[in-house]
């Protein structure tokens, strides 16, 4: 298919489904009916682009508790290949509050209740914090990209900590989850969707009960074990700046006081 019509298509997809979720936010609390639409769309982005998943683990999850999913981040195609590789769970998302100003898409962000953490401004930083553990306590998964940007394709660049102090302070699960192949499908700079295959690999849910926050780097480490083994060896690209779902907490171990 033309990548032009790829386009059109996803925009014929994208301007109403945003409308209709944007409407639904003050009668839908949790975001959750917002989450099932999106999933349509998501669904309908990766058809319309000819993309297959692949999706290794799942067995493995109880689709009946949350978990904190701490993913590589390689394509702005990440997103919707989690939604869809993840059938059975609610996921929100931790995002710049910047994007509340993105027409259509960060309106649809705020209605379907992702958690947006203001960058300059510690008090607001802890309080999405605070929104974030609440929204697990209500049975919601969170989705974190540790490196905070997409990352080099068969590597992981260094992880920031935000995401597994949250495990940490909530006693919520970590499931490190690799995706192969986005980066391919989707390249840096690129609007044009390939066709193609993306991995996920869910692997074991790591339990945080013994880990303190003074044990914080050792659950990051072992994170980052269990990832590396499954990233393809591809070619290396240089680093963007961090796109619009990050991992971000401004001055992250003041907030752990």
């Amino acid at each position: 298919m033309p990548y032009s019509l790829k386009l059109l298509l996803i925009g014929l997809f994208t301007l109403p489904t945003g409308i209709l979720v944007i409407s639904l936010a003050p009668f839908d609390r949790d975001g959750r009916l917002a989450y099932h639409i999106c999933r349509f769309w998501t669904w309908a982005i990766l058809k319309v682009g000819g993309i297959r998943l692949k999706v290794q683990g799942l067995e493995g999850l109880d689709p009946n508790r949350p978990y904190i999913f701490v993913a590589n981040h390689q394509s702005y195609i990440d997103i919707p290949t989690l939604m869809q590789a993840l059938p059975g769970f609610q996921l929100r998302w931790i995002a710049k509050r910047e994007l509340l100003w993105v027409p259509v898409f960060g309106w649809a962000m705020w209605s379907s209740k992702h958690v947006f953490v203001d960058r300059q401004n510690l008090s607001k930083a802890k309080a999405s914090l605070r929104k974030a553990k609440e929204k697990i306590h209500r049975g919601i998964s969170m989705v974190i990209f540790p490196e905070g940007t997409r990352g080099l394709a068969g590597g992981l660049l260094p992880f920031k900590r935000g995401g597994f102090l949250l495990a940490i302070q909530t006693h919520m699960p970590v499931v490190p989850v690799t995706i192969s192949g986005s980066g391919a499908v989707l390249p840096k700079g690129d609007w044009r969707i390939q066709g193609g295959k993306i991995e996920v690999i869910l692997s074991e849910p790591i339990p945080v009960d013994q880990y303190r926050v003074e044990h914080l780097k050792h659950l990051m480490t072992r994170v980052r074990e269990e990832m590396e083994p499954h990233t393809h060896h591809q070619a290396a690209s240089a680093s963007d700046p961090p796109n619009h779902a990050e991992a971000i907490f401004p001055a992250e171990s003041r907030l752990e006081r």
